[in-house]
């Protein structure tokens, strides 16, 4: 086993916004700038999922992509075209595994009420959930307006980590739907010496990359947030890898 120094790990974290925290304790066992109020991109999926699973809509029922859906994702080009069939649960499982943004905005322009409703209670259980610092603007995370800080992105985690379909689904690696298949954009998911129990990538230009997880490390059910990562796409991988090995350290220690 390779040993390696933790202050040389921890200079190596790319990561502007960084919250480790146990989710049982409270415990922090990692912070910087966990205050900061940032765009936080396609993380803003889980505040939606968490939303749509909570109002108990059918999850069966067929929805079609309108066009309007897609247009409201273009920043990305969309692989639902117009037209496409889907269950809401589908829809629910794209939005969270590839991100898909056409996704997203079809469930919020189909929940009861429509599209203001669906944002409207978005914020609602982010007041509920004592998310002082979040807001959001639409589902897909697009918006620069869908905004939070690291310490208000744990409560959202240990809300979601009591909700096994979202579990079920951001533990994916990969989904069949619409004749493709698509994989999950968090590229540790599904390695044997992960243990995720909940996670979410978004990327935009003013956000940044980030990740957020529910993993277990040991016996401990971690909230682990990473905001406005700077270098390549995979940098945020790359922080979790070495706040991984800098954790591992401390618990072996103990």
């Amino acid at each position: 086993m390779v040993t390696r120094d933790p202050a040389k790990e921890i200079g190596k974290l790319k990561s502007s916004t960084i919250l480790v925290q146990d989710m049982d304790t409270s415990e922090v066992l990692f912070a910087r700038n966990e205050d900061a109020v940032r765009p936080i991109a396609s993380i803003t999926k889980l505040m939606a999922a968490l939303t749509l699973v909570k109002a108990g809509l059918p999850m069966d029922e067929i929805i079609t992509i309108d066009a309007s859906d897609t247009r409201s994702a273009s920043e990305l080009p969309s692989r639902l075209t117009a037209g496409t069939k889907l269950s809401r649960a589908d829809l629910l499982r794209l939005a969270l595994v590839p991100s898909e943004n056409s996704a997203a905005q079809a469930l919020g322009r189909t929940y009861t009420g429509g599209m203001a409703a669906f944002v409207e209670a978005m914020n609602a259980e982010a007041r509920a959930l004592g998310m002082a610092d979040s807001s959001f603007a639409e589902p897909s995370g697009l918006s620069n307006e869908n905004q939070s800080s690291a310490r208000d992105l744990v409560k959202l985690l240990e809300a979601i980590s009591a909700q096994p379909l979202i579990q079920q689904y951001t533990g994916e690696t990969s989904y069949q739907a619409a004749g493709q298949t698509f994989r999950n954009t968090n590229i540790l998911v599904g390695r044997p010496q992960w243990d995720i129990l909940v996670s979410k990538t978004g990327t935009t230009r003013e956000a940044g990359d980030c990740l957020v997880m529910a993993v277990k490390v040991g016996q401990r059910n971690l909230a682990m947030v990473l905001l406005n990562a700077q270098g390549t796409s995979g940098s945020r991988f790359g922080d979790a890898v070495r706040l991984r090995r800098v954790l591992d350290s401390r618990f072996a220690s103990r």
